[in-house]
């Protein structure tokens, strides 16, 4: 039988000082006030557990003055995990806020897309506006696990393992990649930043922080493909993912693959 996996979401931080021209390019209510939730996945089963993304620590909180709830390490407590344990992360890009763990887990072997590593590396990153989500010490720790030999390159779609898929996105990051994966409630895509809320791939409204405004909204169109139906499709930093799905052992963890709340449509 093909392996269904257990998928949670975890979130580290909040920031609710927002606009909603802070989330949507297109919007007429661009001063409504729009909160952003913070989080790391954790897939598991088959004797193997990967996290997909990292989260950031507490001194990039401070440079940014942006706080976190909780150091991503603790944060995976309830799971009886140590840093030492994890030893896969999917990283669907390389920004402060899903990569700016990565060298809390010394051990983990990572997955990223090779235009992601090109990009933030590249001529691109010359450019202020472009380079400002990244923190070049979470970049070099990239580099740093690549040279250790604990990088596996994808490029477009690749397999994790039975039943975990990455895709190359884009439109956000160069080389941002959604993580699609077999649950009981059917094909489940984590989306990452491919749709920062419900309303960007919903709604069709781009994210203000875009490389490519093409691949943004062609990428929308991915993620519906993807899932076995549009409420599977997880949204990066959307507050309404601890209203559709509920709570696992802790409040900021919220257990996704037994699918949303009865009665959640899109």
């Amino acid at each position: 039988m093909s392996t269904e996996w257990e998928v949670y979401a975890i979130k580290y931080a909040n920031r609710d000082a927002r606009t909603r021209a802070d989330s949507f390019i297109f919007d007429d209510n661009h001063d409504a006030s729009h909160a952003m939730d913070y989080y790391m996945w954790l897939i598991r089963g088959a004797g193997r557990v990967i996290l997909v993304d990292t989260g950031y620590d507490a001194e990039e909180a401070t440079a940014r003055g942006r706080p976190i709830r909780l150091n991503p390490v603790e944060a995976l407590k309830p799971f009886d995990l140590t840093p030492e344990d994890v030893t896969e992360i999917i990283v669907t890009h390389l920004h402060y806020d899903h990569a700016g763990g990565l060298h809390l887990f010394p051990n983990a072997h990572i997955h990223l897309q090779a235009a992601e590593m090109a990009y933030a590396t590249g001529p691109c990153m010359c450019h202020d506006a472009l380079r400002m989500p990244f923190t070049a010490a979470h970049v070099c720790e990239a580099v740093t696990r690549l040279y250790a030999g604990k990088v596996t390159f994808h490029d477009g779609e690749g397999a994790i393992a039975d039943g975990i898929t990455v895709h190359c996105i884009g439109g956000h990051s160069r080389g941002l990649q959604a993580v699609r994966v077999r649950t009981r409630a059917g094909w489940m895509v984590l989306a990452s930043d491919a749709a920062h809320f419900y309303e960007n791939f919903v709604a069709r409204k781009p994210f203000p922080i875009v490389v490519d405004l093409q691949d943004m909204l062609d990428g929308f169109d991915t993620l519906r493909k993807l899932a076995s139906a549009p409420e599977l499709i997880v949204p990066g930093h959307d507050p309404l993912v601890r209203q559709y799905f509920g709570s696992a052992m802790a409040d900021h963890i919220i257990r996704l693959d037994v699918g949303p709340n009865a009665g959640t449509v899109l």
